[in-house]
C-alpha cells in the first residue's frame, strides 16, 4: 500500500513537473511571439515615419518651389513695372539734364 501511494505520488509528481515545463515552454513561445510582433510594430512605424516624413518634405518643397516661383513674377512684374517708369521718365530727364546743361554754359559764359 505504500508503495502504491509513493507511485501515484512520483506519477503526480512527474504530471505536474510536465505541466510546469509545458507552461514554461509557452511562456517562452508567448514571448517571442511578443518581442516579434514588438519587432515588426517598430519597423511599421519607422517605415510610416519614414514615408510621412518623404511626403511633408516633398509638400515643403513644393510650397517652396511655388513660393519662389510667386517671388520671382513679382520681381519681374516690378522690374517691368520700372523699366516702363523710366522710359516713361527718359525724355523729361533728358529734357531736364539738357536745359541744366545750356544753364551752366550760360552761367558761365
Amino acid at each position: 500500500m505504500k508503495t502504491e501511494v509513493l507511485q501515484k505520488i512520483k506519477l503526480t509528481e512527474s504530471e505536474y513537473e510536465k505541466m510546469i515545463s509545458e507552461a514554461n515552454a509557452e511562456r517562452r513561445r508567448n514571448a517571442a511571439h511578443a518581442e516579434l510582433e514588438a519587432d515588426n510594430l517598430v519597423m511599421k512605424a519607422t517605415h510610416d515615419a519614414e514615408e510621412y516624413k518623404k511626403a511633408r518634405l516633398a509638400e515643403i518643397r513644393e510650397n517652396a518651389a511655388r513660393k519662389r516661383d510667386e517671388i520671382l513674377r513679382e520681381g519681374r512684374n516690378r522690374a517691368d513695372e520700372l523699366r516702363q517708369r523710366g522710359s516713361r521718365n527718359l525724355p523729361k530727364a533728358a529734357e531736364l539734364l539738357v536745359s541744366r546743361f545750356r544753364e551752366r554754359l550760360h552761367v558761365h559764359s
